[in-house]
């Protein structure tokens, strides 16, 4: 992986209309940095956890990375706050963290599994996190289990979300 480049940003609103989100724009040197318009995913580390981003276009040329409420939370971040960023390329781009009770009920539905790896890395993202954002342990049950059917039955993931 090559070297982190570091800068300073400001966390602001932004993100698409549909998912109101907090964002850090990357600015053009830094995207270019890390090498340029390829590079859609980044390994990025803000007040000593790592995680991995998306980056996302604007017309200006910068970047900007989505953080969830979970993530800003956890880091203690807000609107308005000023934070240190560093990015590198992502060496794993299509890698997902999968919950582990996906990544078991998968292993024992092989028509869920095959369905499944069809998917692109962008949707299977989207149902972790889903997953992974459930509140209460039945939510999250319930959740894996509505996704497991509608993939083992040729549905598609997103329909059927309950909870």
């Amino acid at each position: 992986m090559s070297e982190p480049i570091t800068f300073r940003a400001v966390v602001q609103p932004g993100g698409p209309s549909f998912m109101p989100m907090q964002v850090l724009l990357v600015p053009i040197e830094a995207v270019a940095a890390v090498g340029g318009k390829v590079i859609k995913r980044v390994v990025v580390a803000l007040r000593g956890r790592t995680v991995r981003l998306g980056l996302h276009p604007l017309k200006s040329g910068e970047r900007y990375m989505m953080l969830n409420q979970a993530l800003l939370t956890e880091l203690d971040l807000r609107s308005g706050d000023e934070v240190t960023v560093s990015i590198s390329p992502d060496p794993t781009p299509n890698h997902i963290d999968l919950p582990e009770e996906l990544t078991e009920g998968l292993s024992s539905w092989p028509e869920a599994e095959v369905a499944f790896e069809r998917l692109t890395p962008g949707t299977k993202r989207a149902l972790a996190y889903h997953i992974e954002s459930a509140k209460r342990p039945e939510t999250r049950s319930k959740r894996i289990v509505s996704v497991l059917h509608q993939l083992a039955t040729g549905g598609h993931p997103f329909k059927q979300w309950e909870g």
